[in-house]
């Protein structure tokens, strides 16, 4: 899968409002395929990113069903909640790592670096996710399961500079080429599902193969 990411003139208001400028100009990009038994709860799920000098910007809009928000800390398992998930390596070689920042519907997130095979994984600090702007449309906690349909959106803000504290950075510029994957999950909530931007095969639900992360290229 292929993504050019546009640059912003000026940054957007970090309101998780997907219909307003500049995000409502943003091209977006679907999470369609699916890892594992074609779910039968298979949310409609977009994401649209664009940066500047200093920031990664990054929104995802969930028409969804069976929602769910109980991890109240940064660094919980977030994945097992109604979940966004960004993978991504801030070069075009994979092999040199890459970050995940995981998500759920109520702006919780996991924020991990991931060197490499057989090499610890290293927990961002809480004080540095933190460092992450966060918008979202739900509740911090959605307990009960919302089982209507409801539609929710989360927008985050990733500085370049944090980044750099745990690998080195091609900063973002035209032609720049960065790998990465968009997914969406829920593993604990009535109808779990795990899906892809960028296809994976392989046999079971596993969103750590940078082998088939899409690309991403800066405009």
């Amino acid at each position: 899968m292929f993504c050019k990411v546009v640059r912003l003139v000026s940054p957007p208001q970090g309101d998780a409002c997907w219909d307003k400028s500049p995000w409502k100009d943003i091209p977006s990009q679907l999470i369609q395929y699916y890892m594992g038994s074609k779910p039968d709860h298979f949310p409609k799920v977009e994401v649209k990113i664009t940066y500047d000098d200093m920031v990664i910007y990054l929104m995802f809009r969930v028409a969804d069903r069976y929602v769910r928000a109980v991890a109240a800390e940064h660094q919980d398992n977030v994945w097992e909640d109604s979940c966004v998930e960004f993978f991504f390596t801030p070069d075009s070689d994979v092999s040199k790592g890459y970050f995940n920042i995981e998500m759920n519907c109520g702006g919780t997130m996991l924020f991990h670096f991931q060197p490499g095979a057989g090499q610890d994984r290293v927990v961002i600090p809480k004080s540095e996710c933190e460092k992450i702007r966060c918008a979202h449309s739900l509740p911090r906690i959605v307990d009960p399961e919302i089982e209507e349909s409801v539609t929710w959106t989360v927008e985050y803000w990733i500085p370049t500079t944090l980044l750099k504290k745990y690998c080195q950075v091609v900063m973002p510029a035209p032609e720049v080429v960065w790998r990465a994957n968009f997914y969406k999950c829920a593993d604990k909530t009535s109808h779990p599902h795990w899906l892809t931007w960028s296809p994976v095969t392989f046999a079971k639900p596993n969103f750590h193969l940078p082998q088939f992360f899409g690309i991403l290229e800066f405009d």
